[in-house]
């Protein structure tokens, strides 16, 4: 079930009644993001909105790795590693996304991005 064709959209207008988790550091986040949109603009690879993240948040003063290395294990064994293109603040994984929108297959990678860095919040942008 894709749930973008049932219409379920957050609200934008009243989000000050909404209680986010790590709501400050994720609109910090966007912030840098739409920076990003608005100067690099739009069509380009994935890696150069990575690339032009790091940037914006070197100027914000705001922490992040880039391409930080996870084990994923099985039985309590690693059989591989997950890379994520960046997690700020130690706490929520970024990944920006060169796609017109993001569907039910994009959530469930988020979310085995986080069970697997054990991070509580992530933006796809």
């Amino acid at each position: 079930m894709n749930t973008d064709e049932h219409g379920w959209e957050p609200d934008l207008i009243h989000s000050s009644n909404t209680k986010l988790l790590l709501r400050k550091e994720t609109e910090a986040i966007l912030g840098c993001a739409f920076d990003v949109l608005n100067e690099v603009a739009h069509g380009l690879h994935e890696k150069i909105y990575e690339n032009s993240l790091t940037v914006a948040f070197l100027i914000q003063n705001i922490s992040f790795d880039q391409q930080r290395r996870f084990p994923v294990l099985f039985k309590g064994r690693q059989v591989g590693e997950f890379i994520p293109d960046l997690v700020v603040f130690d706490a929520v994984v970024v990944d920006p996304k060169v796609i017109d929108h993001i569907t039910d297959h994009e959530r469930g990678q988020m979310l085995n991005y986080l069970r697997i860095t054990k991070k509580w919040s992530g933006l796809k942008l």
